[in-house]
């Protein structure tokens, strides 16, 4: 395969041209780059290398102008802005921005198609006197300034402009438009062969250069367009060549450079679909995989998104040993960008204290994480121990090591809402992290470091030059839109191995074997996109470019890549989530319709293999070291709740009881449930520990409650620690808390009018020996029972719930499912435990009953147990007696047997 460039350099070698003296332009840099390769490679002699310049550098030579970036463009477009507008009128640079990116952006295009401004503005500003929605007079102020707006347009153009070229200094546009206007001179002084290469859509500007070199005979431009486009009118990817082939005077006398035969040759077309990016850049591995290393020489990989490149080279197989990536790497995608990220949002949100998560998410960032290491362990301990919500930045710096204090203190000391501020933070973050990055030779590491200071400096330089950034909001939006035009560039063999690129960086460039991802439709070709204040009939009218112009590009780029190749790969996604359609790009479709005679052109779809899961429950064998846990659980006693969690998931008892695994410990940000419980349950403690053995009267009742408040509010500072309760939902479950113990003390005097109230036990520890014959190791049940009182001469047994519970979750038709069923008999079994308990410690009397008293179903009162004999039966039996005991201790003994037995291993149940 003979390249385009190549093809172009024997013409003009076999023309006797002096190659030397010969200025070449082409669309990029890396395009010249191939040039000076091709003609190392086919020159017989030595020879001096020859200009070659980008058509962005060429401007710049013409127009004796420098090009600034859009960022600084942006900051003198304020200093012009705040000159000619009214100082009532200035807006804050901050809501400056939302408007003027898109503004410079329609400068520009203005500019490099050489259109009248003055005109073009006028009839702007005439558009939107009509299209206003205001027909009456006078005019609101409303309406006048939006109105002032359009017509300050040529205002701020002429403003702009002034500014920039008083520094020599130009946005892209102005540098094309000077270009235009100074290539008359430039021609007279440079009578060199200027040679254009691979060029296709030109602006006004362009075109007016390049036609003006070539009438003056000193510039010839080849095209690489086949015939087969050039010949259909109708396609997109000879729109533009065609219309200069027409346009242009130069070519009513002499032929266009244009004679490109390639497209019809035969070519092996493979269009795939694959679901999700991933599964494009795993199925191209493994195309890659099959390819030896002087086919991979010969291919490129073209990436319609940037978001590809990542998956891509984790999916490279380990043949491809040489590698030049043209894209860069994002420099938004380094890992340490999350941390910058992360303190800005922080910085813009917090007001005299840290949320507790925002700190937590900064110092287990991996930057920091390796320098702080056990530090962050304990600072984290120390917060959950706490229960510290919102932190002062002194208390986070003052938890941490002197030699930890810089970075914390850099992170975490208030930045005032200063620019200049959060700037010294950030590089002193940078300075700390080099450090720790030299001592472990983290040479990628240091690198991104590297960019980022470069960045910050950037930004630093930008605050001193431009005083606009007037806080932290607008220096992050500063910073994401610089950051997301900065890449680490890799370092490769540019003429070596596989190569790697975006669609523009292909232009020019040939390869035998091409694979290009993400031909979907809104990548390839991307649509209509961008920001402008100029409507499309005004676009259409002025021959400005819209999103049909920029289709058109990406068609002729598409297609000009497959001309030379011999063996195509098109990968689309499939998938429909998010953003993406899911569908594929009409180049395919156009490619399927159009197809070529001697174009091998196959279709396929490719579903990743899903192996079936088999959701098989789990069990654990009982190995003679559980069984000695076992036997030490047993000899300290099993509680209610833990019986009822083997009941409930054996496999939760063996986690939580044999190998202590707990939930780990967690800041409550919201007052939790069980937090809620034992605030209750310690405030009934409190006021009727005091009581035991004693008669319980209205009196008492009415001092407890008018301790309400006082004691809620200290068991909330016990088991909530530093946790806020005056604000948002705590501030409602501080106030449930204080209606379930006002409602329950109103349900206690509602009983003295009725009942005569002795209470006999508070919170009182049990413990018994459970004796089985089978097992030959003491066994006991140990619990805390919440309250034993004497009701008009019967004892009852009272647990506290403060969830809802119903009475038939506290009834029981058959002991067998006792120890089975655990959302239908789980009360049951802990009240009947408890009694059972009491029972062995010849501390009950006869008759009994025990229950529960629900604070989510007070009106209930106290719900009983009870024993039924059918199931919808409303008979039941509510007094426990020696019989329902025996009949319980029957159905426990089976139970810790099954515990205890080394033959029956712990099986997980499905919840």
């Amino acid at each position: 395969m003979v390249s385009f460039i190549s093809g172009v350099l024997k013409e003009l070698i076999s023309s006797k041209e002096n190659i030397s003296e010969t200025i070449f332009i082409l669309p990029s840099k890396r395009a010249g780059s191939f040039l000076l390769k091709e003609l190392s490679a086919l020159g017989a002699h030595h020879i001096f290398a020859p200009k070659v310049y980008s058509i962005e550098e060429f401007t710049e030579v013409i127009s004796e102008a420098k090009t600034v970036d859009n960022t600084i463009a942006l900051f003198e477009f304020y200093k012009v802005y705040k000159e000619i507008t009214p100082a009532e009128a200035q807006e804050d640079f901050e809501t400056f921005t939302a408007w003027a990116q898109s503004l410079i952006h329609d400068f520009n295009e203005i500019d490099r198609y050489l259109i009248d401004y003055k005109k073009f503005f006028n009839y702007l500003a005439d558009i939107q006197d009509l299209k206003h929605w205001s027909i009456q007079e006078p005019k609101t102020e409303l309406i006048n300034n939006y109105l002032a707006f359009w017509k300050s347009l040529p205002a701020y153009y002429e403003g702009l402009k002034k500014e920039l070229l008083t520094n020599n200094t130009g946005y892209q546009g102005l540098i094309y438009r000077l270009a235009s206007e100074n290539i008359a001179a430039y021609a007279q002084n440079n009578r060199a062969k200027h040679v254009f290469i691979g060029f296709n859509a030109l602006n006004t500007a362009e075109q007016k250069i390049v036609q003006h070199l070539l009438e003056n005979d000193i510039a010839e431009i080849y095209w690489d367009l086949d015939d087969v486009f050039v010949k259909d009118r109708q396609h997109d990817a000879s729109l533009f060549i065609n219309q200069y082939l027409k346009d242009w005077p130069v070519y009513e006398k002499k032929k266009a450079k244009l004679n490109v035969n390639e497209y019809h040759k035969s070519k092996n077309i493979q269009i795939t679909g694959i679901p999700k990016n991933v599964g494009q850049a795993k199925y191209l591995g493994e195309l890659l995989a099959n390819l030896d290393e002087e086919t991979l020489q010969e291919t490129a990989v073209v990436l319609g998104e940037e978001d590809l490149l990542l998956p891509v080279l984790n999916s490279l197989p380990p043949n491809v040993q040489d590698l030049n990536i043209t894209m860069g790497f994002p420099l938004k995608n380094a890992p340490i960008a999350s941390l910058f990220d992360r303190l800005f949002q922080i910085h813009q949100n917090t007001g005299s204290a840290y949320y507790y998560k925002d700190v937590i998410s900064v110092i287990n960032h991996p930057a920091l994480n390796e320098i702080l290491k056990e530090e962050t362990e304990v600072f984290i301990e120390k917060i959950q121990s706490e229960n510290t919500v919102n932190l002062s930045s002194e208390e986070i710096i003052n938890s941490f090591s002197t030699e930890a204090k810089p970075l914390i203190k850099a992170c975490f000391r208030s930045w005032d809402n200063s620019p200049k501020k959060a700037l010294e933070s950030f590089q002193e973050i940078i300075n700390q992290i080099k450090i720790h990055l030299k001592s472990s030779e983290n040479k990628l590491g240091l690198e991104f470091l590297y960019h980022f200071h470069v960045l910050f400096n950037k930004l630093e330089n930008l605050n001193e030059a431009y005083p606009h950034l007037k806080s932290i909001k607008s220096l992050y939006q500063f910073y994401k839109e610089i950051m997301s035009t900065q890449s680490l560039d890799f370092q490769g063999r540019p003429f070596k191995g596989l190569q790697l690129m975006g669609m523009l960086e292909s232009r020019a460039l040939d390869f035998k074997n091409i694979i290009i991802c993400s031909v979907n439709e809104g990548v390839l070709p991307s649509g209509k996109s961008g920001s402008s204040f100029i409507p499309f009939d005004l676009k259409q009218n002025y021959k400005l470019p819209t999103y049909k112009e920029k289709d058109a590009v990406y068609t002729y780029h598409f297609y000009r890549l497959l001309q030379r190749a011999q063996n195509v790969h098109l990968l689309y996604n499939t998938e429909t989530d998010g953003l993406n359609s899911g569908e594929k790009s009409r180049f395919l479709t156009q490619l399927e319709i159009e197809k070529q005679p001697a174009h091998q052109l196959t279709h396929a779809m490719v579903s990743p293999k899903v192996p079936a899961i088999k959701n098989e429950l789990r069990e654990v064998k009982k190995t003679p070291q559980i069984m000695e846990k076992i036997k030490s659980l047993a000899a300290y006693g099993f509680s209610p709740s833990a019986l009822t969690s083997y009941i409930r998931n054996p496999l939760d008892f063996y986690r939580q009881y044999v190998l202590g695994v707990r939930d780990s410990e967690e800041v409550e940000e919201t007052v939790a449930y069980n937090t809620l419980g034992t605030v209750v349950h310690d405030s009934l403690e409190n006021f009727y520990k005091p009581l035991e053995n004693k008669l319980l009267t209205a009196e008492d009742i009415k001092a407890f409650k008018e301790k309400i408040e006082e004691e809620i509010t200290l068991q909330f500072k016990k088991s909530y620690m530093n946790g806020p309760v005056n604000q948002g939902k705590n501030l409602l479950i501080y106030e449930v808390a204080k209606r379930y113990l006002r409602n329950f003390l109103n349900l206690e005097l509602d009983r003295l009018k009725t009942e005569e109230v002795k209470i006999l036990k508070i919170e009182e520890n049990l413990k018994s020996e459970i004796k089985i014959e089978k097992l030959d190791f003491p066994i006991f049940m140990r619990g805390k029972v919440d309250r034993v009182e004497n009701t008009n001469g019967i004892t009852r047994i009272i647990d506290y719930k403060t969830g809802k519970v119903t009475q038939d979750k506290i009834e029981i038709v058959d002991w067998a499912d006792l120890a089975s069923d655990y959302d239908k008999y789980s009360k049951s079994f802990q009240v009947l435990a408890y009694t059972k308990m009491m029972q062995d410690q010849n501390s009950l009397d006869f008759p009994v009953e025990a229950g529960i008293i629900s604070f989510k179903n007070l009106k209930s009162g106290f719900l009983k147990f009870g024993k039924k004999d059918k199931p919808r039966t409303k008979n039941k039996e509510t007094a426990i007696n020696k019989e329902i005991l025996e009949a319980f201790e029957v159905e426990l003994k089976k139970l810790i047997i099954e515990i205890c037995d080394p033959e029956i291993p712990f099986k997980e149940k499905e919840i």
